[in-house]
């Protein structure tokens, strides 16, 4: 497949993401409970077969939730009036959601109960204060909120254009992250030096404008430095 295909057909991917996060509630609370779920096993330290067991529970929610969403778009296409069948698909969509959902809170239960039994209290401290975990944190928090504002404005995808831009936003966050790490030095001066040469990049590619970039800018170092602040 082509390159520019192969990036097309995630870019037609992302809209229907984008479309299920814009108009569906419990995607959004799904997309939401499963993050915080996953930072709480990561600040636990569970093992890496339970996180990938939560990995794939949370991953079954969201697909199912997605699914949902498009057997009620193409009933909702088909027919605008009442009709026992379209009330019987969509029933069953949704009650497909619903026991995935149950699923997933019984093996959250299953695999964090343990831990937060046991009492990690000084193991959170730590990892809190752990320069991966923090700069991790504040990349994750970027991309989320940078996808919520494309989500919202209904503009853009995850690759191409948009407000604001999401690769001056990782790229400026991650060398204010070095920046808080490393302090003034030859390693922060080049890491803002690469993030002003991805945002060169996608204003004279014509991806995004300078607005857009700008914006993304000020989004990375903002959220990055309130994550740092707060937990460094």
């Amino acid at each position: 497949m082509e390159p520019r295909r192969l990036i097309q057909s995630f870019n037609y991917a992302f809209d229907g993401l984008r479309y299920a996060l814009r108009t569906q509630q419990n995607m959004r609370i799904h997309l939401l409970l499963g993050t915080l779920v996953m930072l709480l096993a990561l600040a636990l330290g569970v093992s890496r077969l339970e996180l990938l067991i939560l990995i794939l529970t949370i991953s079954v929610v969201l697909v199912a939730e997605m699914i949902n969403t498009a057997i009620e778009t193409v009933v909702d296409m088909f027919t605008s009036s009442y009709h026992p069948l379209a009330k019987v698909a969509k029933n069953v969509a949704a009650g497909a959601v619903v026991i995935a959902a149950a699923v997933s809170v019984i093996v959250g239960y299953l695999v964090l109960l343990g831990p937060l039994s046991r009492g990690h209290t000084a193991a959170l401290q730590a990892l809190a204060h752990n320069p991966l975990y923090i700069t991790l944190l504040g990349v994750t928090a970027t991309v989320l909120i940078v996808m919520g504002a494309k989500v919202k404005k209904g503009e853009g995808t995850v690759f191409h254009g948009g407000m604001p831009s999401g690769h001056s936003a990782v790229a400026f966050g991650i060398a204010t992250a070095i920046f808080f790490l490393s302090r003034v030095g030859p390693v922060t001066v080049l890491a803002f030096i690469l993030a002003f040469l991805v945002a060169q990049s996608r204003v004279e590619g014509r991806i995004h404008s300078f607005l857009q970039v700008a914006a993304g800018a000020v989004l990375g170092i903002f959220v990055t430095a309130v994550v740092f602040r707060l937990l460094a």
